[in-house]
């Protein structure tokens, strides 16, 4: 009988392995928010801009989703500060003395596959926020904003959960 239940047991967990695995890859890209700073061009002045942007974006950000604690926050956040996101942008692209301007917007876009850390996004489409710098065709930095891996002070915890290890956990009563 033992032999039966190790048996069920494995198959149990292959199973839902294989299940939870193909179900995160599909729902993943709407677990995340990722945020794209696109340069207007591959030139050095645009690459070095872009980067000063990202900067004041991410400091102007940080204590504004500071409290949010799921992604629909964050978005609500974010699209409520669209304004002054550009306006930001805006300010140190004309003090640069730069003839374009930027667009912000929240959008739901496809992406290849991109690697921040050991995290590594599919490819698919995403919801982002997206920051063109003139055209927006050059190289662009870009970062998760939910869960919140570039906004991330020494003041917060975030806690990961597991689902098959809550699955194997409610199985035997743990």
């Amino acid at each position: 009988m033992k032999k039966f239940i190790a048996i069920f047991f494995c198959l149990f967990l292959v199973g839902g392995l294989i299940f939870l695995g193909t179900r995160e890859t599909e729902s993943s890209h709407t677990e995340y928010l990722r945020i794209h700073i696109r340069a207007d061009s591959n030139s050095a002045v645009d690459q070095d801009i872009k980067y000063i942007i990202k900067d004041q974006i991410v400091d102007f950000l940080t204590p504004v989703i500071s409290s949010c604690t799921t992604k629909d926050e964050f978005e609500e956040k974010i699209n409520q500060n669209l304004s002054q996101i550009t306006r930001i942008a805006n300010e140190i692209l004309a003090h640069n003395n730069l003839d374009y301007r930027s667009s912000a917007k929240l959008t739901n876009e496809y992406f290849p596959v991109r690697t921040y850390g050991n995290l590594t996004l599919d490819s698919g489409y995403y919801d982002a926020l997206i920051v063109n710098l003139g055209s927006g065709k050059g190289d662009n930095w870009w970062c998760v904003v939910y869960p919140p891996l570039c906004f991330v002070n020494s003041n917060t915890t975030y806690v990961y959960k597991s689902r098959l290890l809550e699955t194997i956990r409610k199985f035997f009563g743990g």
